[in-house]
């Protein structure tokens, strides 16, 4: 079944991660230190985790309907991809908002100068920075949040942006976007922060091979190796 290509995959890689996490939590106590709002670090450590698996899930899901079915223009129309995105959007907001609360609720259970957490964050923040001006200028945010898949027959004869961070990367939101959620973990020296900031790197990854690439394939009829993202 199309919908699920790769999907097992996808399964496994998750469970692997999550199963590091747990055992790294247990056997880590300062990574549950804490708490804010009255809500213990544990708790806020189940929702930042809650949060990309959900955002991925619901990305594949939409991803493959359209893709394979046009299930969501069937049910929205011409309003499909905004509807999408909209979800989208929401989902990817909450990714930073989680990690912030959790680095705060988490913070300074690491060993690091005020100092260094500030040039180490600025330090990260400029490959993100040009990233997300490279997708603003040259790439398209609407390209960015999977329009090709709504739109396969208009996006699947276009060329592969190679302009600003592109020019070196073809991946340039995996590798150097999510750089920005190791930032609220730095400043706050939160050790969670940057554990959940690390399984969320690692987890998008899993989305790229088990997700992405293959659809890449289908729409774009050429090597997976793209900027799609």
């Amino acid at each position: 079944m199309k919908l699920l290509k790769y999907q097992h995959w996808h399964i496994l890689f998750l469970a692997v991660l999550l199963i590091l996490l747990y055992e790294y939590t247990q056997n880590n106590p300062s990574v549950l230190q804490g708490q804010h709002w009255g809500i213990d670090t544990s708790q806020w450590l189940l929702w930042s985790t809650l949060v990309p698996i959900i955002h991925q899930l619901y990305v594949w899901l939409c991803w493959r309907l359209e893709l394979y079915d046009r299930r969501i223009s069937k049910t929205f129309g011409q309003h499909a991809f905004t509807v999408y995105k909209i979800g989208f959007a929401i989902l990817i907001l909450l990714r930073p908002i989680s990690i912030i609360l959790l680095a705060v609720a988490n913070k300074n259970t690491i060993a690091v100068s005020t100092p260094v957490s500030y040039i180490l964050s600025g330090l990260l923040l400029i490959p993100a920075t040009y990233l997300f001006y490279s997708v603003y200028t040259y790439f398209g945010i609407d390209r960015a949040f999977g329009i090709d898949h709504f739109q396969p027959d208009v996006y699947g004869n276009k060329l592969f942006v190679k302009q600003g961070l592109y020019k070196y990367t073809d991946n340039g939101m995996y590798s150097f976007g999510f750089l920005i959620f190791y930032i609220p973990g730095i400043l706050l020296k939160s050790e969670a922060g940057l554990i959940l900031a690390l399984f969320s790197h690692l987890y998008i990854w899993v989305h790229y091979f088990c997700t992405e690439r293959p659809d890449i394939k289908v729409i774009y009829q050429k090597d997976s190796s793209s900027n799609s993202e």
